[in-house]
Formats: C-alpha cells, sequence, structure tokens
C-alpha cells in the first residue's frame, strides 16, 4: 500500500484517536493529585479550580507533546506550575490595588475635627494651600521620598524611568513614593488646618 491510500490514513486517524483517548483516561486520572498540588500553590479554592482547569486545557491542546512511557504526572505538574508563575507575573504586572487606610483620609479627619472653627471654611483653605505652601510642604519630605515624587508626580515619569534616572531598583521607586505622597499629605493636612 502506497502512503497517500485512503486505508492507510484511516488506520493513522483511527490511531491518532485511541490515544487520545487513552492519553486523556490517564490525565484524568492523576486530576485528584493534581488539584491537591494546585490547592497548594494558590490561596482559594475558586483559583485552584481555575488553575487545575488551565493545567488540563493546556494538556489536552498539547497531548501530542507527551511522550507515552514517561511521568505523566510529573508533565501534568510541570505544565501547572508554569501557568502558576506566569500567574504570578502578571500579578506583579498589575497595579497594586489596596483599599484606603485610615492615613488616606488624614486631610479630610483634620478639616473635620476643625469644622467648629471659622478656620475651617473653604476659602481658607484654599488660600492656605497656595503654591507656595505646597511648594514648603514638598520642601520638608525627606531628599530619598521627594525625589521620586517630582520625578513621578510632578514630571510625570514612568516607574521605570525614575528608577533608571534615580539609579535605584523600581521596588524602591514605588516604596518611597508611596511614602513620600504619604508625607506630603500630611503636610499639606497640616497647613490646611493651621490657625
Amino acid at each position: 500500500m502506497s502512503e497517500g491510500d485512503p486505508e492507510t490514513d484511516a488506520v493513522k486517524v483511527a490511531e491518532t484517536a485511541r490515544d487520545r483517548v487513552h492519553f486523556e483516561e490517564e490525565a484524568l486520572e492523576l486530576s485528584d493529585q493534581v488539584y491537591r498540588v494546585a490547592r497548594r500553590l494558590v490561596s482559594t479554592r475558586e483559583e485552584a479550580e481555575d488553575l487545575m482547569q488551565e493545567t488540563y486545557a493546556r494538556a489536552f491542546r498539547s497531548w501530542q507533546q507527551y511522550q507515552p512511557g514517561t511521568n505523566l504526572r510529573a508533565w501534568l505538574l510541570r505544565i501547572l506550575t508554569n501557568l502558576n508563575i506566569d500567574r504570578g507575573r502578571r500579578l506583579q504586572r498589575q497595579p497594586d490595588v489596596q483599599p484606603l487606610e485610615e492615613g488616606d483620609y488624614f486631610l479630610y479627619n483634620k478639616l473635620e475635627s476643625a469644622i467648629g472653627n471659622e478656620n475651617a471654611d473653604e476659602e481658607r483653605v484654599i488660600e492656605r494651600l497656595s503654591q507656595n505652601s505646597v511648594v514648603e510642604a514638598l520642601a520638608e519630605v525627606p531628599h530619598d521620598f521627594r525625589d521620586v515624587v517630582v520625578l513621578v508626580d510632578i514630571g510625570d515619569f514612568s516607574y521605570a524611568d525614575a528608577a533608571q534616572i534615580l539609579d535605584i531598583p523600581i521596588g524602591t521607586v514605588m516604596s518611597r513614593l508611596h511614602r513620600g505622597r504619604r508625607v506630603l499629605k500630611s503636610n499639606l493636612a497640616e497647613r490646611a488646618v493651621a490657625v
């Protein structure tokens, strides 16, 4: 029979289908073990289920890359681990969204405590927060924090650009920016309600 023979092609298709069904059956037998590992890698059941589902979807798409006779469990767990690493990297690239803390309401709380005082009216607060008072408040921010605040908030540089300019890691830029903004908010709040 020649290679272009329809019978040979049909036999190959049938063998491939049989191999795929056999692969899927073996892979699904390991689902409890894969789930247990996924559950240890992430914090919630829902994330573990999502991770496991992604693992099996990728395994079933790439089933022909699996070498029969090798350790299927290890192959599936390698896929699971790689997906979890990718997930972690995606989360790292996303901005950190955290709830507001009490310190984030510093100015509001200061103004609210001064409500009974005639100095708390809006015009006086705006007057006190003139450009000069903002510059003075910024000057009181410690040097390391002030540099980052100026570059990112005033100069509109990205974190990466600020890190390169200051020759520090991006994580340090983010930390200093957060702390510098808090100091600046506190300084501005003090000026806004000062008698």
